[in-house]
Parts: C-alpha cells; sequence; structure tokens
C-alpha cells in the first residue's frame, strides 16, 4: 500500500465474537492496525518479536506492557520492544492504534491464537 490518509473512525468496525484487528496501512517494515474491542474483549498477553507502539484512542481498560499494568484510556501510548509481554482488555468499548515493526510472522501471532482459544487474557 502506498501513501495513507484517513481519518481512523471511518475505519472502525467491532465484532461480537472477538476483537476486531482492521489493517490501515502496511509495507515490507511496518503494519499499521486499528483495534476495536466490545467490553470483555481482548488480545491475550503474548511476547512476540515485534516493536509495538500503541495509542488508545477511545474507551476504557487494561493494558500489558512488559512486566507492567496500567489503566488504557484515551491518550495513552505505550511502547513495548519486541520479546516483552503485551496485552489489552477492554471494560467499555475500546479502539486502539497498534504500530508494529517488523511484520509479525504466524509465529508472533500464536500466542494471540492459544489466549483466544482458551478464552484467558493471561
Amino acid at each position: 500500500m502506498s501513501s495513507a490518509i484517513t481519518s481512523y473512525k471511518d475505519a472502525v468496525a467491532f465484532k461480537t465474537e472477538r476483537f476486531n484487528p482492521i489493517v490501515l496501512a502496511e509495507n515490507q517494515r511496518v503494519k499499521v492496525i486499528l483495534v476495536c474491542l466490545e467490553p470483555g474483549q481482548f488480545i491475550p498477553v503474548h511476547s512476540p518479536r515485534v516493536d509495538m507502539a500503541l495509542i488508545v484512542l477511545e474507551g476504557e481498560g487494561l493494558l500489558v506492557a512488559g512486566d507492567r499494568e496500567e489503566p488504557a484510556r484515551p491518550g495513552v501510548v505505550a511502547f513495548v520492544p519486541a520479546g516483552e509481554n503485551r496485552g489489552l482488555k477492554a471494560q467499555s468499548r475500546l479502539v486502539a492504534l497498534h504500530v508494529v515493526t517488523p511484520l509479525p510472522t504466524q509465529a508472533d501471532h500464536a500466542g494471540v491464537a492459544a489466549g483466544l482459544a482458551k478464552g484467558q487474557w493471561r
């Protein structure tokens, strides 16, 4: 994808069964993802081999970054280096922007898939 200019609000979409990751832009080095979560939905705590920056745009929840668990609310910015724990759980409808680099692999997503299959955030 080439340059992208958009309003994240035009892309917001929620799913009833699990969080909804929406790719806004990507190239060979970086992926920009809008993540939409309904209350109680989560991205399981996992530790992929990619760096991640996260900005909470809307809603409230809990954010795991490394060994810290902090409230997630609009304006919160987190950076989590590759290999460190990260996860997000919504307490209300929550929208966050994730930027990851390098592009995640299937192995990087294995922890997310396993947590979702078990229904476990941590």
